[in-house]
């Protein structure tokens, strides 16, 4: 035998030797269902008292603000209502804007009050707005957000994480 015909063959075994295969599959490991647990187990635990329900609570609408960016900070002395809403309003500063949110138990409730309003002044139809600037109507799911910024990227931002939609049931605390 020759000196390359040796190394041929020992290249050959080599190659064959270190070649890795997936370690075989059990099929009822791939068949296995995922099991998520109950929404009830997953919407809050005690060192996280915000729900992950799918809906909107005013404890993930802050998480979600701050998550983007902004400074949350509430605003006392807030009005107690809104003409044209329901419920009555959170409302904080993010830097030199103003918002205000209207947490309504599900998003039939809310789509009730803005049946009944002009979404480009926020107000109902006929009524002077009670806003001092040009509002932003942000709507996702049961949250109805006035923002009151003249910053567009601010608006943008605000905007973007809040139609992202309310943190579903399995999502990341």
């Amino acid at each position: 035998m020759t000196t390359s015909t040796f190394r041929s063959i020992a290249v050959c075994a080599l190659a064959v030797a270190c070649r890795s295969e997936p370690a075989p599959q059990s099929d009822t490991a791939a068949a296995a269902p995922v099991i998520a647990p109950p929404p009830e187990v997953m919407s809050s635990t005690p060192g996280n008292p915000c729900p992950h329900n799918g809906r909107w609570s005013i404890c993930t609408v802050e998480r979600r603000l701050r998550q983007a960016g902004f400074v949350v900070k509430p605003v006392a002395g807030t009005p107690s209502e809104r003409p044209g809403f329901s419920v009555a309003p959170a409302v904080y500063t993010l830097g030199r804007a103003r918002v205000e949110l209207f947490v309504y138990p599900d998003e039939a409730s809310l789509a009730r009050d803005i049946a009944g309003i002009d979404t480009i002044v926020v107000a109902p139809r006929g009524v002077v707005p009670p806003w001092e600037t040009s509002p932003v109507l942000v709507r996702s799911g049961n949250l109805a957000a006035v923002l009151l910024s003249q910053n567009q990227r601010q608006v943008e931002r605000f905007s973007l994480a809040i139609t992202a939609g309310a943190p579903q049931a399995g999502s990341p605390r």
